[in-house]
């Protein structure tokens, strides 16, 4: 079936990390979409419908937290989880903070990047 590949939306400002993701992911089998900004965030995501999210904390305009909270907030999309995704030491908090299903410290690695991706769109 076509339609069963999955989806991932990577958030980050880092273009490297974007470029980074895509491949390995993309290489894994999923459709990824990648952002640097979260403006808009709730449309962005609208509009591709992903079964997963990584949402960078450092993002331009709303940061991970707020992008993260206004997508919990929106019924529509209240259902896809997000991975939060940094490199900040307090990671977990912030992640909870933000209503997050989950976290992925970077640096990552690939193996703990197809891992988490894998257990979130089952």
């Amino acid at each position: 079936m076509a339609d069963s590949t999955k989806k991932v939306f990577v958030f980050d400002d880092n273009k490297d990390i974007l470029d980074l993701c895509t491949y390995i992911l993309e290489d894994a089998g999923y459709e990824i979409k990648t952002s640097e900004s979260s403006n808009n965030i709730e449309e962005q995501v609208l509009s591709f419908m992903p079964d997963v999210i990584f949402m960078d904390n450092w993002l331009p305009d709303l940061g991970g937290i707020e992008a993260t909270k206004a997508l919990k907030r929106n019924l529509d999309l209240q259902h896809i989880p997000v991975i939060y995704f940094s490199a900040n030491n307090d990671i977990s908090a912030l992640a909870e903070q933000a209503g997050a299903n989950s976290y992925l410290a970077k640096p990552f690695d690939i193996d703990a990047l197809e891992e988490i991706v894998k257990k979130h769109v089952s």
